[in-house]
């Protein structure tokens, strides 16, 4: 059940920042993609339920996973979908999931003790606002790449030296050929949007799951050794 966030009422609560160890996955919007970038693989997916593509940051190859994060924390940037958890937007007020294992008496306070927001709090506020602006946005984007048949199914699969592989299905990712043959109105239209810059950014980002790649390698084969 939400709760609208009070400093009366929440005043001792403390989230735990260290949240990220079983994630693999991590929803992002498209202003987050050129920070994003520079750490994760972005690819788009589709939701199970409605079938709607959405955009995330891959952080493990297996669920449950995450093969950046140390003791719960990354190392790089943080997405607004994880340092927002247990925190959402209601008739445009903050509202909390009081249940949600992110509040943890041993992480950080949300309010001082006058009462006044902590950094915390103003970190979780902006990224709140970053999602609860960013989604539509996102969609818009991702609709054009669709209307312009840019986005495509990815085939990932890797191998490992303990002779496992492991294929990631159900990804895609931005067409570079497809884009570059768009009539000059259509490349034009989305360069003027900034929707150029997003796909860009999105498709010099796998790059990464090579680096991930070598990451459970190195691991798999620490555990054999």
């Amino acid at each position: 059940m939400l709760e609208f966030l009070d400093p009366r009422a929440h005043g001792a609560l403390s989230v735990n920042t260290r949240n990220a160890a079983r994630r693999n996955f991590v929803q992002l919007v498209a202003a987050e993609f050129l920070a994003a970038m520079h750490d994760y693989p972005i690819l788009f997916t589709k939701h199970p339920e409605t079938g709607a593509f959405y955009a995330g940051a891959i952080m493990g190859l297996e669920p449950g996973e995450n093969l950046l994060a140390e003791e719960g924390l990354l190392p790089g940037y943080r997405p607004a979908d994880l340092v927002r958890q247990g925190f959402f937007v209601v008739d445009d007020k903050i509202a909390i999931d009081r249940d949600d294992a992110i509040f943890d008496r041993a992480g950080e306070a949300l309010f001082d003790a006058d009462g006044e927001p902590s950094e915390r709090l103003g970190r979780i506020r902006h990224a709140v606002q970053t999602l609860h602006h960013g989604l539509p946005e996102t969609e818009a984007i991702i609709a054009r790449f669709l209307a312009h048949r840019l986005i495509e199914p990815i085939d990932i699969t890797l191998d490992f030296d303990d002779g496992g592989r492991l294929r990631l299905d159900g990804l895609y990712s931005v067409s570079l050929d497809a884009l570059h043959a768009l009539p000059d109105d259509a490349a034009l239209d989305l360069f003027r949007r900034g929707d150029l810059q997003i796909a860009y950014a999105q498709s010099a980002s796998v790059q990464h799951i090579r680096r991930l790649a070598r990451i459970r390698n190195d691991r798999l084969c620490a555990a054999l050794a």
